[in-house]
């Protein structure tokens, strides 16, 4: 089984297939960095048991907070997309940069250190990033909808229910841009932490230290 044997079940609409096959960037070694940084969530039943739990869960959502916002951000100063996707990709990296620092200033010093990224390149060429990022967003919705009900403290829910309806406002705008349905399904599933932290990791993304390939090197890599 090749890494992207193992995303096909989430991936229905083959967006990281597209971007696996164009640009080959899931590599199927996981990413010691982004292991340990994802890992901090703990099992999703003693997340749902204390304080500590809700911890964890933010510092999960704060590390896929992490990995869009420098995504789009490295797009932005690659500047490789033009019309409308370079419009989503400026709008939606402001958002994604917000969540970061409105999660950690919840956090405060409970919030983990920010781990490194290597986009392999897919930033600086238009069809492999608005894949990548029908991806990425999806899979914000679903975790979000996974972990949300989880949450014990009033205000981590308030944080994280503001940021997840408009992860899902990002999911459709990305998705009408690919010429994919904004809203496939009535329903959306819940994707459970240990499927999105494979999936993440079969990216790569997150790395050790920060590297970028391709023409240029985005002031906001890593």
């Amino acid at each position: 089984m090749t890494s992207l044997d193992g995303l096909l079940p989430f991936d229905r609409d083959g967006a990281l297939a597209e971007t696996c096959t164009r640009a080959q960037l899931l590599r199927g070694a996981a990413a010691v960095g982004g292991a340990a940084a994802l890992g901090a969530a703990g099992s999703p039943a003693r997340a749902a048991e204390s304080p500590g739990g809700d911890v964890a869960i933010l510092n999960y959502a704060l590390t896929l907070e992490e990995l869009q916002a420098a995504f789009y951000s490295e797009a932005e100063q690659a500047g490789a997309l033009d019309g409308a996707l370079a419009r989503q990709a400026t709008v939606v990296g402001g958002h994604e940069r917000a969540h970061v620092t409105a999660l950690r200033s919840v956090l405060a010093r409970r919030a983990i250190a920010k781990p490194a990224f290597d986009f392999g390149g897919v930033t600086e060429r238009p069809e492999q990033f608005r894949a990548t990022a029908v991806a990425f967003e999806d899979l914000a919705v679903a975790v979000y909808k996974d972990q949300a009900p989880r949450i014990a403290s009033r205000e981590y829910l308030a944080a994280a229910i503001a940021i997840a309806s408009v992860e899902a406002r990002h999911a459709a705008w990305i998705r009408r841009l690919a010429g994919r349905l904004p809203a496939a399904d009535a329903f959306d599933e819940p994707l459970p932490r240990a499927e999105a932290l494979r999936l993440v990791r079969s990216t790569g993304f997150i790395a050790e230290r920060p590297r970028t390939e391709g023409r240029r090197r985005p002031r906001f890599t890593g």
